[in-house]
This record gives C-alpha cells, sequence and structure tokens, in this order.
C-alpha cells in the first residue's frame, strides 16, 4: 500500500487517461480497428504503456510490458468470444491520484488505473460493461435452452426415427432441420456488435 502511495504522489505509477473522441486517431489502436466492417471506437485509455481501447465489437489491448520499452503486445478480446464478468470500480481515496475499473473478458482478468478526475467517464463505461454482460449472461441462458431443447425433441422422436424405404431422405431432412435450428440459435443468441450500448451510456 507505502509503495502504491509513494508511486502515486511522485507520478511514477501507470496511471491511464481518457482519450478524447476527437483524438482517437492519434492513438496507436486505432491502426488495429477493423472499420472496413463497420467498427468504430468507443472508449479509448492510454496510459505510458499500455491503451486500453473499446470498440463496438472487441477490446483491442496494446500491451506494453516494459514502460522503457517502445514495443506493443497487440491482443484483441471479441466481445462474443470473450464473454464480460464481474464488473466493478474501485473509486479513489483522499490522497489517491487514481481509481481502477476491474472486470473479466473471458478469462482475461483487467486492471486498470485511471486518473481519478476521470471518474464520471469511468462510470459510463462501467455501465456500459454491465449492460454488455448482463445481455451476454442472457443469451448464454437462451442458448442453453435452445440445445435443451433439441434434445427432448430428439427423445421424443427416438423411437420412431426412420421408415426403412426412406432413411436416406428421412436422414438427410433430419440433419439440415438440425443444422438450420443450431445456425439460427447461434445467430439470435451470439451477440458480436454491441454499438447501441456505448451509443446509450457513452457521453463523449
Amino acid at each position: 500500500m507505502f509503495k502504491k502511495m509513494a508511486s502515486d504522489a511522485l507520478g511514477l505509477s501507470d496511471i491511464g487517461k481518457i482519450i478524447r473522441k476527437e483524438d482517437f486517431d492519434k492513438a496507436q489502436s486505432d491502426d488495429f480497428v477493423l472499420t472496413e466492417d463497420g467498427e468504430k471506437i468507443h472508449f479509448l485509455i492510454k496510459s505510458k504503456s499500455d491503451e486500453y481501447c473499446f470498440t463496438n465489437r472487441a477490446l483491442i489491448h496494446l500491451d506494453g510490458d516494459k514502460a522503457t520499452s517502445s514495443k506493443r503486445n497487440i491482443k484483441r478480446y471479441d466481445y462474443y468470444q470473450h464473454p464480460i464478468r464481474h464488473v466493478s470500480v474501485e473509486t479513489a481515496g483522499t490522497i489517491d491520484l487514481d481509481l481502477e475499473i476491474k472486470f473479466y473478458i473471458g478469462d482475461q482478468y483487467m486492471s486498470i488505473d485511471i486518473a481519478k478526475d476521470e471518474g464520471e467517464a469511468i462510470a459510463d463505461l462501467y455501465k456500459s460493461l454491465v449492460s454488455i454482460s448482463q445481455i451476454q449472461e442472457e443469451n448464454q441462458r437462451q442458448a442453453a435452452f435452445a440445445k435443451d431443447s433439441i434434445g427432448m425433441a430428439q427423445d421424443l422422436i427416438h423411437d420412431n426415427r426412420f421408415h426403412e424405404n426412406d432413411i436416406s431422405k428421412e436422414f438427410s431432412d433430419a440433419a439440415t432441420f438440425a443444422y438450420d435450428w443450431f445456425t439460427q440459435k447461434y445467430k439470435e443468441n451470439t451477440r458480436k456488435d454491441f454499438d447501441d450500448v456505448f451509443e446509450k451510456y457513452i457521453q463523449n
């Protein structure tokens, strides 16, 4: 704790600043956004060694392991592949210079230090991530229900699956139905774009 306090007081800690919308194109992470596919930045945090770029489709993290090095590891976490969980904010104390937003994206734990005067903007990001997390949890439930329902349907027709004379056609029909069913349910319950969520909560 005292080490962190000393780092904060001396300005040595890697505290992030929120980049304004008009300056998004000046950040290095802007080069890795899939703008050709309609992806756009909604929230960007930049520190001495890292960038955290929240788009409508993914978190792009430019990870600088060493603040003294100019090298960056570019890591992309698409929301549909890496669900967001356990979002929290640790507010700044009396003598702290920063606050933290914490969450899991997939199996990756994120803890981002931000200057404490950015508290209002971080609240907007917090609400966005919580909303995405809730949508993803509901989609996971619906996907599980869909899987259970097809299993129940299979059990109901188990004893009368095929007629001997046209087994090839009935197998093809059943396979096609199952494929279409799972494809439809996957599309319904796998959301890849959260543009509307960020538009609702982020006040630029």
